[in-house]
């Protein structure tokens, strides 16, 4: 069984203590530091299932740090623990980028709850993350093999769906003939025919309807870019 880690930002050693005697005991791996400063550089290194984070902080208060970390794209869950217990401020908390609210003085249970709730919430979106391939209004569903524009579901052939995977998987690349060739059919390319060029227009049809912006794009003497 994997060991959830979690990093504690609290500047209260008494309240760090209850926390982390709480966490350990329900076989959690806990680092705590007392200050912001410190806890920002411990958060940016992203190896943590979760964080609990005090709101009132020296150095670094709890919102700038939650700013900080997102604006680089780390997504550890956060649970704020503060003594601004009203709606305001959980609301700031919230909007800030905390996933969850707890005000103090806390029951250790829930404090234990919260983090479960996150930690399953963020297991589930990783799992969902590597079967799906998104990009931009297109998404691929790797285990139903579905595609979908703007959440409208694309019936695809499954020719079609190899291409597109593909295509994706690659998104921003020139995808050339060859290439489609060799990996969607299996064989060497044949310059003399126009199979490729066939499948491709049956699948442009589908995924860049009138009215859309395109998002395959042929690439002259070369190929075909998904964009």
């Amino acid at each position: 069984m994997t060991i959830s880690r979690v990093l504690t930002i609290e500047d209260d050693q008494l309240i760090a203590n209850e926390i982390i005697y709480e966490l350990e005991e329900h076989g959690f791996s806990v680092d705590w530091v007392d200050n912001g400063s410190e806890g920002l550089a411990r958060a940016m290194t992203d190896e943590y299932d979760a964080i609990t984070l005090d709101r009132m902080l020296p150095g670094i208060d709890g919102l700038s740090l939650l700013a900080t970390i997102h604006s680089v794209g780390i997504q550890t869950p956060v649970l704020i623990l503060s003594a601004l217990g009203d709606v305001d401020e959980r609301v700031r908390g919230l909007r800030a980028g905390g996933d969850d609210y707890l005000a103090k003085p806390f029951i250790p249970e829930e404090l234990i709850a919260r983090l479960e709730v996150l930690l399953r919430r963020r297991r589930a979106l990783t799992v969902q993350q590597e079967t799906m391939l998104c990009v931009g209004p297109l998404e691929l569903d790797l285990l139903s093999r579905k595609a979908k524009r703007d959440g409208e579901e694309i019936v695809l052939l499954p020719t079609e769906y190899r291409v597109l995977e593909l295509m994706v998987r690659n998104v921003g690349q020139t995808i050339t003939r060859t290439m489609l060739f060799e990996s969607v059919w299996g064989y060497h390319f044949d310059p003399g025919t126009n199979l490729v060029d066939v499948h491709m227009s049956r699948l442009r049809k589908k995924i860049d309807p009138p009215g859309v912006k395109p998002m395959i794009q042929t690439v002259r003497g070369s190929g075909y870019i998904l964009k």
